[in-house]
This record gives structure tokens, C-alpha cells and sequence, in this order.
């Protein structure tokens, strides 16, 4: 969710009124007890397309007036994004949700949140109109060499250490993960460093880095490799000029990294889905887990130790930490960061 993914809110407990519910995208029964457990279901109903004026409504008496969302609005909203994919809106946040989510009223030319609500909840709109309310939902930032401790440990630390370990089994892969890569500034980075530093010297082991997001859009842009002066602002010159072609104010990445690459659509709530990944070696998930409250958290992670060899490693934010969610992993200390290790 990278951060690329989020801009950072605290997440929180659901209070009075808030019906969690478990993903409709898929349950995975599998999880570890020591982990936690998914949410009970939601109960909460949304009413009928036909109601639009019901007791949810708004203020928004007209497309171009201030929208603003009253108690029950919110509720309902919190639960059904919490239903659908563990982010979870504190209370303190209510204005962020009303600002993004009118830009999907705007889109359908809609003056009421809970016309939209009700739109969205219709099996028949839901599959394609989520794709759109996560994208308003989510912001992206992200820059390549965004942490660069954590980057420094993997190539210096990580990689050598598992790749001393492959060498000896009959299954010589290395596989990185970015859960959450957005517009793709990490996982490209992921590529560069192999392409830059092991890859040639090590042609028995494939390596190769896959990445997924929750938001189509930004998976697009990934894709392309197009980025501005601002995303590649931390890039050497050295390798800027290696693994980029300049084009007017834009800066194109190169093929022999997109090649390392491959990009799909994934929810890190739906553990069905992510098996999907198959396992990896290394998982960076930066800037995701502030996204979600206690019982989502410990859902993503038991998630996320599922698809991790064993021997690998899992990367989080600087502002998050494991604490009171899990147990199941050594903490590692690296130079100005730290990681968990599955052992």
C-alpha cells in the first residue's frame, strides 16, 4: 500500500456503530492464530437506489454546493471501505473521506453521498466502481531511493545472505516483492540494484521482482515507466544515465529493468488472492499498515508471512512496527533500519 501508497492518517479501533465485516474479495481460513483473526461481518445496509434522500443523506443540496457528510453517512462509508478492503477512517479523518469520495459523485453527477453509497453497494456497479473509490481514496507518493537505508541493507546485507543460501538449494530463485509499489519508483528501484549489482555475477539464480496495488491507475503509470525530475531526484547520475532515456521533461525506464518486473492488481486484505504471489524472498510493505486498525493489521501481516520463504525478510515503514500484532518474526537490525526476518 510502499508509500507510495497512503499519505499517512492513524488508524483506529471501530467504535460504537462500526460493523466490521471480513473482505468480499476472498477469507483465508489458513490464518495463524497468533496473528488474529478477520473481522466479524458487517451488518450495516445501504438502503435502495431509489431512496436517495433516506436518513443517510447530506447537506449537498446541488452538484456545485459543499458536500458534507452527517453521522450516519460516515458510518456507513467507514464500514463498507473497511468491508472491502481493511482502510479504516477514524473519526478525525471524516473530512478526508468526504473531500475524496465527491470526486466519484462529481464523475456520476451525483449531489448526495448516499445515492453514490447505494450505487456502489449494487453488485452490479461494485467490481468496476471500487477500482475508482480506492484511486480517490489512496494518495501516492513515491520516489525512487525513497529509503534508502532499506535499500542499502538489501543490497549489502539481504540479497548476499540469501543468495549464499541458494546457491546450495535446488531451487536457485530470488523473488522480491514490493506489496504496494504504486506508480512503480520501488520495484524499479528492486531492479536496478539486482541489475546493477547481481544479476550478471550470479547467472545460476533467477531473480526477478513482482509488485501489485490496490489502484488500477497507478499500476498503469507503472507500467509506462514515465516519470518527472521529482521522482527521480534520488537516483545516482551514474545509473540515471544506465537505466533511463531522457525525453523533454520526462525520464523513460529502461526495458532491462521493466523485463525484472512483472505488475498485477492486488487487494493485501484478500489472502485468497495473494496466494497468487506464490512465495518470495523479500517483501517490502512500506507506509500500508498505518492504513488499517489492529484486526486488519494482523490480517495483512499473516498474510504477508504466508507468501514469505523461509529465511526471508519483510520491510515496513519507519513510522509502523509489529509490535502487539505478531510475534512470528526475529526483528533484524540494519544501519539506520531494521526489518523482520522469518525464520
Amino acid at each position: 500500500m510502499s508509500s507510495g501508497l497512503f499519505d499517512k492518517f492513524k488508524s483506529g479501533k471501530p467504535g460504537a456503530g462500526a460493523n466490521k465485516g471480513a473482505s468480499k474479495f476472498g477469507k483465508d481460513s489458513a490464518a495463524k492464530p497468533t496473528l488474529g483473526t478477520r473481522p466479524t461481518q458487517a451488518t450495516s445496509s445501504f438502503g435502495s437506489r431509489t431512496t436517495p434522500t433516506s436518513t443517510f443523506g447530506t447537506r449537498a443540496s446541488s452538484l456545485g454546493a459543499k458536500r458534507e457528510m452527517n453521522e450516519a453517512t460516515f458510518v456507513a462509508y467507514r464500514d463498507f471501505i473497511y468491508k472491502q478492503s481493511g482502510i479504516y477512517f477514524t473519526e478525525n479523518k471524516k473530512y478526508l473521506l468526504e473531500g475524496r469520495v465527491s470526486k466519484r459523485l462529481e464523475a456520476h453527477n451525483m449531489t448526495d453521498y448516499n445515492e453514490y453509497l447505494q450505487f456502489i453497494s449494487s453488485p452490479l456497479n461494485m467490481r468496476k466502481e471500487l477500482q475508482s473509490l480506492f484511486e480517490v481514496i489512496t494518495i501516492n507518493e513515491t520516489y525512487f531511493f525513497r529509503n534508502e537505508p532499506q535499500f542499502h541493507a538489501l543490497q549489502n546485507v539481504i540479497l548476499p545472505e540469501l543468495i549464499q543460501k541458494k546457491q546450495s538449494s535446488p531451487i536457485k530463485k530470488i523473488r522480491l516483492w514490493s506489496a504496494a509499489c504504486s506508480s512503480g519508483e520501488e520495484p524499479y528501484t528492486m531492479a536496478m540494484i539486482l541489475k546493477e549489482h547481481f544479476v550478471a555475477k550470479y547467472p545460476s539464480i533467477r531473480f526477478e521482482v513482482v509488485a501489485n496495488d490496490i489502484s488500477t491507475a497507478v499500476l498503469n503509470k507503472a507500467r509506462a515507466g514515465v516519470y518527472n525530475d521529482y521522482a527521480v531526484r534520488n537516483v545516482p547520475p551514474d545509473l540515471k544515465a544506465k537505466y533511463f532515456k531522457k525525453d523533454g521533461d520526462k525520464w523513460i525506464i529502461a526495458q532491462e529493468l521493466r523485463n525484472l518486473v512483472r505488475f498485477s492488481h492486488l487487494n493485501l486484505y484478500d489472502g485468497n488472492a495473494l496466494r497468487t504471489i506464490g512465495t518470495v524472498d523479500v517483501i517490502f510493505c512500506c507506509n500500508v499498515l498505518i492504513y488499517f486498525d489492529q484486526d486488519s493489521k494482523k490480517q495483512v501481516v499473516q498474510n504477508l508471512f504466508d507468501r514469505l520463504e523461509k529465511n526471508g525478510f519483510l520491510m515496513i515503514g519507519y513510522s509502523e512496527s509489529l509490535h502487539g500484532i505478531t510475534k512470528a518474526f526475529k526483528l533484524v537490525h540494519f544501519p539506520k533500519t531494521l526489518a523482520y526476518k522469518k525464520e
